[in-house]
């Protein structure tokens, strides 16, 4: 793979979506938090859902706090692992009002001392609420690098480092979202539909289904 075929894959893949964003639902940096922490493995439909109930009843962390554990785990019982998401979001939340008035601390060394945000997390609110082109890298992420060989890594923490290294600078605040939902949709796990893949032609994958 090489600088060229880069550039031209992320040329593809912004023509097929100019504007790519995360399919879930938010409206401040808070909710986004909120929902990202929830959709550890649950969808994004499962999380709005889920949401959907939370945010007209308290979408603040003082208002999480009154609400209460059995309140909160009420409304996103729903989600897998909710109990444990629960106390996440409620130690998250106590923090949030006792540390930072109740914001979204914006640098990566406070967001990764909240509970339950690790680095994946962190790169997604720094992107997706604050703007900054950093990659999140998750197993649809990390599939789609390894498969079209845009970056190779045997951990996320690998790929993350050579998707930063050789995205082109123009491409990296959406890169994430491109990725991310073109291993969701197009280069999915079991069975990648290359047949319908507007980078098949660039894709370095050995594999490939002519079937879409």
């Amino acid at each position: 793979m090489n600088a060229q075929k880069r550039h031209d894959i992320f040329v593809r893949l912004r023509e097929h979506n100019p504007t790519p964003t995360t399919e879930l639902n938010w409206t401040t940096p808070f909710e986004l938090l909120a929902a990202v922490l929830l959709s550890a493995q649950a969808t994004d439909v499962g999380v709005n859902k889920a949401t959907a109930r939370l945010f007209p009843v308290a979408n603040t962390p003082q208002a999480i706090i009154d609400l209460g554990i059995d309140g909160l785990k009420e409304h996103i019982k729903t989600i897998g692992l909710y109990n444990t998401k629960a106390e996440n979001l409620m130690k998250t939340c106590r923090i949030l009002v006792e540390a930072y008035a109740g914001e979204i601390p914006k640098t990566r060394q406070g967001l990764e001392a909240l509970p339950g945000v690790g680095r994946k997390t962190a790169n997604v609110i720094l992107n997706t609420a604050f703007g900054e082109p950093t990659i999140a890298v998750d197993t649809h992420i990390f599939r789609v690098s390894n498969r079209t060989r845009i970056a190779t890594g045997k951990n996320v923490n690998e790929v993350e480092q050579k998707l930063l290294r050789h995205v082109p600078r123009e491409f990296r605040q959406d890169a994430h979202h491109w990725l991310i939902l073109h291993g969701r949709y197009t280069c999915v796990a079991r069975k990648p539909r290359c047949g319908s893949c507007v980078i098949e032609d660039l894709c370095e994958y050995p594999d490939k289904t002519e079937l879409s």
